[in-house]
């Protein structure tokens, strides 16, 4: 029987106790008659420090702590997609159907439906060898994800004793056991795992395969990789969210957790409304059969929301351990770390740079260390993902804040919201000079072999143009476009089309809300034939304002609106219109100098 406390004193969500005899770190408890969940933050001595993860308003002194032996945990197995959980995993379409509109104190139901049967089919054998990571069976959670049951990763190598063959269970239900160091253990379709500790893989791979997600800015110019961590930090009202709800929906993965981690509830309610009616772009079927959504919103317990990221990385590595590539967006990290921050100071902490605690860079750490593409363990040996993508948001977009500056250490891809951009109604606002990315060359390789060899020679002249016109817009600012040269004032307009007509992206059109790998290519090898050819007229004396009055700038721009995925040969089309313009104009040149 485990030991019964009481609460000495409570300071917002924590909770000071006492006579909790055997408490551990990390230990969830319960709190008051109402019986609270808590977790244990602190021990000293014979008094305990909780964290509670709902409003602790009406808890006196006095009322009971209760013991329960486990860390925080979650439950996984079949019914975690399509489903809204708050940050401890609390199932909120549920709870909305038993306390409306609020959730009620107290209230606890089962992240997974107990009631619910699921049809599970057997592939490992009666009498087999078993491992941890082993597959058992399958179950068909949803019509886009086969659900694979594993031999939980804490049990022991055994003998599969008994399994049923074919049938239909509930998550509690016993589907057979495994005889391991002379213990029967019971497997079922579900498990659970601590949030705090990460899962065990057999081999961390390298990140080798892009991440596509059909934003140009991103795939073509900044790529991440899968099992990649990236960030994009800007301030408010720089699209950060919208950024981030269009690489959810459209990125290349098998599962998306998007965490809603102390965002405003109108923001979340965006997302919670909008994700139902999604179309998964590969199978046209909804995208919320492949999506978990976690929402702990501002106003929601401040406790919860330290929990909210460890709870949807879990759930992340438990899809990746059954071989699929999973992107896990969190938004933002930022009002995480504040969750820290206001828990640190009530655990009287000695606080760092701006009041967070001194261990906000390991926290970080922790967190972006789970990210990873990985051989699973288990012998069918298969090769899955955990993609990290954290929006931060500094105040007043200072990068030098300490959230963004520490996520810099340990994050490979950076994508710098500019609010400039934003408020010049260029999205995404994503600053091409401020951004970069670390897996340009191990991506490189994937773009040769899979979409078009010229892929890098292609982006790195796009990229080129526009770090010239940078360059550039400072002496234009000091003695106006007049001072420069047609060859550097053609690089000027060469760039305002690359960022007009590929590096703008409207998430709204029905056509330009994605661009596939193949059309992204080919839109770039149209600005860089324009350049090269225009660059050659001007070199044997055609006007520039000949150059800038082409109709087939126009159609260059629109592009990008026009052609649907289905007649990508248009933009073929288009650039041999292009190459006829330049020869036309060249051959009138050539004529008139002859004469």
């Amino acid at each position: 029987m485990l030991g019964t406390g009481k609460i000495l004193g409570v300071s917002g969500p924590m909770v000071k106790g006492e006579g909790l005899t055997g408490a551990k770190m990390y230990e969830v408890v319960q709190v008051g008659e109402d019986r609270l969940i808590g977790e244990v933050v602190r021990i000293s001595g014979e008094v305990v420090y909780i964290q509670v993860y709902e409003a602790t308003t009406g808890l006196a002194p006095g009322e009971p702590i209760y013991r329960t032996g486990q860390p925080l945990s979650v439950a996984l197995g079949p019914g975690l997609l399509g489903t809204i959980y708050d940050g401890i995993q609390r199932p909120l379409n549920v709870i909305s159907r038993i306390s409306g509109f609020y959730i009620k104190r107290g209230v606890q139901i089962p992240p997974l439906d107990p009631e619910r049967k699921w049809r599970f089919v057997a592939k490992a054998r009666e009498g087999e060898k078993l491992g941890p990571g082993d597959i058992l069976g399958i179950v068909q959670e949803t019509p886009l994800v086969e659900h694979k049951i594993l031999v939980p990763p804490n049990y022991p190598p055994g003998v599969l004793k008994e399994i049923s063959p074919e049938g239909e269970f509930t998550v509690e239900e016993e589907i057979g056991t495994l005889e391991a160091d002379g213990r029967k253990l019971p497997l079922k379709l579900a498990q659970r795992w601590p949030v705090r500790k990460p899962r065990p893989y057999a081999e961390r791979l390298d990140p080798e395969l892009p991440l596509i997600t059909g934003q140009r800015v991103l795939d073509t110019l900044f790529p991440i990789a899968k099992g990649g961590t990236g960030a994009i930090p800007g301030p408010f009202g720089a699209g950060k969210t919208v950024t981030l709800h269009q690489v959810a929906s459209w990125a290349d993965a098998k599962v998306v957790i998007y965490i809603g981690c102390g965002e405003r509830g109108n923001e979340m309610t965006e997302v919670l409304v909008e994700f139902p009616h999604l179309k998964d772009p590969a199978s046209g079927r909804p995208l919320m059969e492949r999506t978990v959504l976690i929402a702990n919103t501002s106003n929601m317990p401040v406790a919860a929301r330290e929990a909210s990221i460890y709870t949807g990385v879990t759930i992340a590595e438990y899809y990746r351990d059954q071989g699929y590539d999973v992107v896990l967006v969190a938004d933002s990290t930022s009002r995480w770390a504040e969750a820290l921050r206001e828990i640190g100071g009530r655990l009287e902490e000695m606080p760092a740079e701006e009041g967070y605690p001194p261990y906000l860079a390991s926290r970080l750490a922790e967190f972006y260390e789970r990210a990873g593409r990985v051989k699973t363990i288990g012998s069918h040996g298969s090769i899955g993902s955990v993609t990290l993508i954290g929006a931060v948001s500094p105040p007043g977009g200072d990068f030098t804040d300490p959230v963004t500056t520490h996520t810099l250490r340990f994050i490979k891809t950076f994508w710098a919201l500019d609010g400039r951009l934003a408020y010049s109604r260029h999205y995404p606002a994503i600053n091409w000079m401020q951004s970069y990315s670390g897996y340009l060359s191990e991506v490189s390789k994937w773009w040769a072999k899979n979409v078009d060899p010229d892929w890098a020679r292609l982006r790195s002249e796009i990229y080129n143009i526009l770090q010239r016109e940078d360059v550039l817009k400072e002496i234009v600012r000091l003695l106006g476009p007049e001072a420069l040269p047609d060859e550097e004032k053609l690089i000027l307009d060469v760039a305002r089309m690359i960022k007009e007509g590929f590096l703008q992206q409207n998430a709204y059109d029905r056509i330009d809300t994605y661009c596939s790998p193949k059309k992204q290519v080919k839109m770039l090898r149209l600005f860089t034939t324009f350049y090269v050819l225009a660059n050659n007229a001007l070199k044997i004396g055609v006007p520039l304002s000949e150059i800038r009055a082409l109709p087939v700038i126009a159609k260059m721009l629109r592009c990008k609106y026009e052609v649907p995925e289905t007649e990508l040969e248009r933009i073929d089309r288009l650039e041999k219109e292009i190459q006829d313009a330049f020869a036309k104009l060249t051959g009138t040149v050539e004529v008139k100098s002859v004469g």
